[in-house]
């Protein structure tokens, strides 16, 4: 089953990530030594900085010059789906143009949720994204809003919705800014045993330094602490989604 990098930063100067096409090309060699097969470049977007109109500009710009290099490469280089990684902003739920930004083909928006204490108008924003505009939802990097959740009210209403989730691979295996190193780590192990078949693994990458892709680390990880099955899981559940 192909290898599949869910959340990355790999277009060149569009966002905080790559700043260049040198950088993309060694995340993308970097990329394949590790196995990777498919990946979503998944720039973010901000509603308050930029149209989608003028963020999909952009995104093709960069997207061009990072298929030119992997037709230049001299192997194969990962296949690239273009994305986004949408960041909340009130009304979302009925903005028109956000399906627009889906992974590839398909209705998979990429959502990245408030770094804050979730409330009722969030709970219904994700609702109306999934029932008004019928959109499948993968709620990025999830174990980084935990600990802004000290009421687990809306917190348990969002996970009881028919959405995904996404873990970077580097809580597996890295310390942390958002969770003590020992609680973010039990954090995932336990939230992928219970969600293995919503599940996806994002490198989450921005660069070759201090967030370089590492989904071989965290697919050892998950391998060696919650074991193999875990691991099929989450590609099986990632190829369905994707249509892979």
């Amino acid at each position: 089953m192909n290898i599949v990098d869910f959340h990355t930063h790999i277009l060149p100067g569009i966002d905080d990530g790559s700043q260049n096409e040198s950088m993309t090309e060694d995340m993308l060699f970097e990329e394949q030594q590790q196995g990777v097969a498919i990946i979503a470049a998944t720039p973010h977007f901000y509603a308050s900085q930029m149209s989608v109109i003028g963020f999909l500009g952009r995104r093709k710009e960069a997207l061009d010059k990072t298929n030119r290099i992997r037709r230049e490469a001299d192997r194969p280089l990962p296949e690239i789906i273009a994305g986004a990684e949408v960041y909340y902003f009130s009304g979302i739920g009925r903005a028109a143009e956000i399906p627009r930004l889906c992974i590839g083909e398909t209705n998979v928006l990429l959502l990245e949720m408030p770094f804050e204490q979730w409330t009722e108008e969030v709970l219904r924003d994700v609702e109306d994204l999934i029932d008004r505009q019928k959109l499948m939802i993968v709620l990025a990097h999830i174990e980084r809003y935990v600990h802004f959740q000290r009421d687990k009210g809306v917190w348990n209403r969002v996970m009881d919705l028919p959405l995904h989730t996404q873990i970077n691979a580097g809580s597996f295996v890295n310390k942390g800014r958002f969770l003590r190193p020992d609680r973010k780590w039990q954090f995932c192990i336990d939230f992928l045993k219970k969600h293995p078949d919503t599940l996806h693994m994002g490198s989450d990458c921005h660069n070759m330094t201090s967030r370089r892709p590492n989904l071989a680390g965290g697919r050892s990880a998950i391998a060696g602490s919650a074991g193999q099955e875990y691991l099929d899981r989450i590609d099986a559940s990632t190829a369905r989604l994707l249509g892979l």
